[in-house]
């Protein structure tokens, strides 16, 4: 079973505390972010989210280089 890299935390300390707060994983908030950037009228969600990942994916590619 193989895991995907979800890149790690996206916002890893509390900005008041700097205490660890995982939250959304980097893969997370980068296809939040594609799907934000969506400027049509999505008729298709599975279709949409399947979208935003590939495009979080291939953003945490181009990172590693």
């Amino acid at each position: 079973m193989s895991t995907k890299d979800d890149g790690g935390p996206a916002f890893p300390h509390r900005a008041y505390s700097g205490l660890p707060e995982p939250g959304l994983s980097i893969r997370d908030y980068f296809a939040a972010k594609a799907l934000a950037g969506m400027s049509y009228e999505i008729e298709n969600e599975p279709r949409a989210a399947q979208w935003c990942y590939a495009m979080a994916d291939a953003m945490l590619e181009a990172r590693k280089k």
